[in-house]
């Protein structure tokens, strides 16, 4: 607090009750009374002004742990962007944080919050019914395409939704897209919840055809159709295709910015707080990608996650990538973006990448004197 002292003129009416006060108790001339007395001093007034404290300064992000993460992403053979942001101290570590790379199906994630961004604001329910048809299949991974039969399958909002996330099915995550309003209404969301450097693309059928430098077919969704139309390409148009998406993803997004969007909605400033367990609740129960970072997460942690994998051209993956919300036993959280945007490297090489980034975060949490080896799970 600082207080100040602030001078003001003695009020008029009460001086000139003075005054006759002092003519009138003596017969005196009043000229002499008024060189005889003296006006009284200026009232003293205290007035509190309050000034605000210091705001806290911004905890710094771990030495140990920024030198990690660099080394990791420095000696990765490939374009690879890696964050970690933590929820409750808010600093951010990364290697090429601010590097737009493909998401594949990690953008499944922004499609499970637009839609249960329309739940909070009553526009729809998760025993909604849908039926889906052949007329409703994309390409590459849908096992529900097995449940569809003559009249279609009857579902609803809810399945389609615990289907795309746990199991990344293609073809209920392109339902759903649909159901709320097509990707306008997904990017609407990013841009109102302020997710940042985070596109989404025209919906799995468009973007997997234009990566395979292919324009889409109806008849590319059943058997491998797809596959046998890649197939024929030049090698040459293939290339082009790939190297196109690769440098600029319709889909892409930066690391750091899909860690910030995960620690929003781990923080609540996304969705309602039951729409923010259920989603975070089906992330952890995300039956793909075990061998990814999920590989290293300790057994008295917990993981919720979305996967994302790319096309392949030879020995290259236009997109391999794990993000997600690490939790430890003590409620303390980080939100880790893992994303492989074109690399030849072998599978065992690019999972031991992401092993070693949350082999990274856990020792920083646990402090000096944690030892990495016989730490993780075989989860």
């Amino acid at each position: 607090m600082v207080t100040q002292i602030l001078p003001f003129d003695f009020p008029r009416p009460a001086a000139a009750l003075l005054l006759a006060a002092a003519l009138c108790a003596c017969g005196h001339d009043a000229s002499t009374h008024l060189a005889a007395v003296a006006p009284p001093p200026p009232p003293q007034y205290q007035v509190v002004i309050p000034v605000p404290p210091p705001a806290p300064r911004p905890i710094q992000a771990p030495d140990a742990l920024i030198a990690n993460i660099e080394a990791l992403g420095r000696s990765f053979d490939g374009r690879v962007g890696i964050a970690v942001r933590s929820i409750d101290q808010g600093w951010t570590v990364a290697s090429n944080g601010d590097v737009r790379l493909p998401q594949q199906s990690v953008s499944k994630l922004w499609v499970a919050m637009t839609v249960l961004d329309y739940l909070d604001s009553g526009r729809l329910k998760l025993d909604d019914p849908v039926v889906l048809t052949k007329d409703d299949f994309t390409l590459f991974h849908q096992p529900v395409a097995a449940l569809v039969k003559g009249d279609g399958y009857h579902t609803t909002i809810g399945e389609l939704l615990q289907r795309a996330l746990t199991m990344s099915d293609n073809t209920c995550n392109d339902r759903l897209l649909r159901y709320v309003g097509g990707p306008a209404a997904v990017r609407d969301f990013i841009r109102r919840k302020g997710l940042g450097d985070i596109r989404f693309g025209p919906g799995e059928k468009l973007l997997q055809s234009a990566t395979a430098g292919l324009e889409w077919k109806p008849e590319f969704a059943f058997g491998n159709a797809f596959t046998r139309a890649r197939a024929r390409l030049p090698q040459t148009a293939r290339i082009e295709a790939f190297e196109r998406y690769v440098a600029d993803p319709p889909d892409g997004a930066a690391p750091a910015a899909i860690a910030n969007a995960l620690a929003k909605l781990k923080l609540g400033q996304l969705l309602s707080k039951s729409s923010t367990d259920y989603l975070i609740g089906t992330m952890e129960s995300s039956k793909t990608g075990k061998q990814r970072m999920h590989g290293a997460v300790p057994g008295d942690w917990s993981f919720g996650h979305k996967t994302g994998t790319g096309q392949d051209l030879g020995s290259r993956t236009a997109g391999y990538n794990d993000v997600g919300l690490l939790m430890a036993p003590d409620g303390r959280s980080y939100a880790v973006a893992v994303m492989i945007g074109d690399t030849p490297k072998a599978i065992p090489d690019r999972q031991a990448l992401m092993h070693g980034v949350v082999a990274a975060v856990v020792m920083n949490h646990r402090g000096p004197g944690y030892s990495i080896a016989g730490s993780t799970s075989s989860r």
